[in-house]
């Protein structure tokens, strides 16, 4: 039998096939969420999240230290206040929490690059993420504290501001008050395409910011609509954003390589804490291989179109790459 093409003329061996693939990625493309907790000290495991930990400040230095170690030098923060009440004011405070870990970590450590999410969900005493009017989060009165968060992360030494409210404008409301202030090279992240999803869940817990009343759809989008997402991202890219986020990350791949085709930055990836959590539950039945799909998830984002990856994985991916299983 005659033929001409053949496949498997490039899959024969690792060394040929590691010439020819065709993504490929590094430690360098990885953010690792963190949860920083005014509460605690020491360590607080997260039940809903098997091997994630809420840090007090006595012990965000020797997570920071192993991540490093791992070769992980991007993360991104998220704080759990002392007391929450109906503006977020934990938010904005100069002595917050996030902005306590942030002064703390840029001082000892000046290789670890600090991104910050900025929203309100987990300062407020009704859970959302903004000022709430009639029980309605109250969009343009919202912006004002967001321009009032993002400005006191970078004060305390946040490099990039990732905002996830998903409140009309808010990039930029940010942009305009970061360069009012002269800071005009902080990048803004933005969560462009951001679902209300029910892979949120664990997030909830670990952050203790389930919403009190109702939900989050009137402003997190509609995961049935794919053109909204391009549009969303094309607003965030004229108000001043760098880079744009795609969130969840594994079920909504597709929204990730239409919007890489359709813009010219950076498109992010968040595989978000329901995605671990189901990959965690899997492996401890002894139904999966972790590392496995741990690897296939991260490159599938990657050839998807995402140039950044945020995984709580992320110190295993690292790993994986160092071992020459992915990458």
């Amino acid at each position: 039998m005659e033929i001409i093409n053949r496949g498997r003329r490039l899959r024969g061996t690792k060394e040929l096939r590691s010439m020819v693939r065709e993504t490929r990625i590094s430690p360098e493309s990885l953010i690792y969420p963190i949860f920083v907790d005014e509460n605690i000290k020491g360590t607080e495991e997260i039940k809903t999240m098997p091997g994630q930990y809420r840090y007090g400040l006595d012990t965000i230095n020797k997570k920071v230290e192993e991540l490093l170690e791992n070769d992980v030098n991007k993360i991104m923060l998220f704080g759990i206040p002392k007391v929450k009440d109906s503006q977020g004011s934990g938010a904005y405070a100069t002595d917050g929490i996030v902005q306590k870990a942030l002064r703390q970590i840029s001082e000892n450590y000046k290789e670890m690059y600090l991104v910050t999410d900025v929203c309100m969900c987990e300062y407020t005493s009704h859970g959302h993420c903004g000022i709430i009017h009639d029980h309605n989060v109250d969009n343009d009165e919202t912006l004002k504290k967001l321009e009032e968060i993002a400005l006191s992360h970078v004060q305390a030494g946040s490099q990039m501001i990732a905002p996830s409210d998903m409140m009309d404008g808010r990039v930029k409301a940010i942009r305009t008050i970061l360069d009012k202030n002269s800071y005009f090279n902080i990048p803004i992240m933005a969560y462009s395409v951001k679902y209300a999803s029910a892979f949120y869940g664990p997030f909830r817990d670990a952050a203790s910011s389930a919403p009190s009343f109702g939900d989050r759809k009137g402003y997190q989008m509609d995961y049935h609509n794919y053109r909204e997402g391009i549009k969303e991202a094309l607003y965030d890219i004229e108000e001043g954003a760098d880079i744009v986020m795609v969130k969840p990350c594994m079920n909504y791949l597709d929204l990730v390589r239409e919007i890489y085709n359709r813009v010219n930055v950076p498109v992010a990836a968040y595989s978000v804490s329901g995605e671990y959590s189901m990959v965690k539950a899997g492996a401890s039945l002894g139904y999966i291989d972790e590392d496995k799909i741990i690897g296939e998830m991260a490159v599938g984002a990657f050839r998807s179109g995402a140039s950044i990856y945020i995984s709580y994985f992320a110190q295993e991916i690292a790993n994986l790459i160092k071992k020459g299983l992915i990458g």
